[in-house]
């Protein structure tokens, strides 16, 4: 399987004077050339949690984070695959969590900044999945179903949370994907959703530590 299309490090690099960042566990990551040993679970999902899809511009007293999405994509994959495994759902887990660092952009900026923005997301998301037990690159069919699920979610969320109609997710933001109805989104207070995404983290963890024996 081979990697990602990239662009060279000098080009990256040459965007910014520096191109690390300190987190809060003491490492230093590197935005450009990210190594999977500076990539800490604690650090992501304080990163994540912190972190509101819709720019914010979600109903309710608490913002939906970015960690409460990721929980979401994970139900819906088990949806649409009953017997998925521990690595497809923990990439499922994973799939955003690169925006730890980059925060979630809506899609009309993702498509102002560019290239250079997904080629940063790319490199960070190989990494992350390597520092836990991944393939750099999903599988085309893996793929495919999270961004599904993915798809979903974002529906869900824009029609329970973010003021859109049924109809403006298909004619506004493209959405093929039908929202849930059978859920209930609650946005949760940061410390909770952050406890909660740990908390299935180290489920799945643990079911790949299994697989590996």
């Amino acid at each position: 399987m081979k990697p990602p299309n990239t662009t060279t490090a000098g080009h990256l690099s040459a965007h910014a004077p520096r191109t690390w960042q300190r987190m809060l566990s003491g490492r230093r990551l590197n935005l450009v050339e990210p190594s999977p040993l500076d990539i800490e679970i604690a650090d992501i999902a304080l990163g994540l949690a912190r972190n509101t899809r819709w720019n914010g511009q979600t109903t309710g007293p608490h913002g939906w984070s970015v960690a409460q999405h990721s929980d979401l994509v994970v139900e819906i994959v088990r949806r649409l695959k009953p017997r998925a495994g521990a690595r497809l759902l923990m990439a499922a887990k994973l799939h955003d969590a690169s925006e730890y660092v980059t925060h979630d952009l809506i899609t009309p900026l993702k498509a102002v900044v560019g290239d250079v923005f997904k080629e940063v997301e790319q490199r960070l998301t190989s990494a992350i999945y390597v520092r836990f037990g991944l393939a750099p690159v999903l599988a085309p069919a893996d793929k495919a179903l999270i961004k599904e699920a993915d798809r979903i979610a974002a529906a869900t969320e824009a029609v329970q949370l973010a003021g859109f109609t049924a109809a403006e997710c298909r004619k506004v933001l493209n959405f093929k994907e039908k929202p849930l109805k059978d859920v209930k989104l609650v946005p949760l207070p940061v410390a909770e959703a952050e406890r909660q995404f740990l908390e299935g983290f180290h489920v799945l963890e643990k079911a790949l530590a299994l697989q590996g024996r």
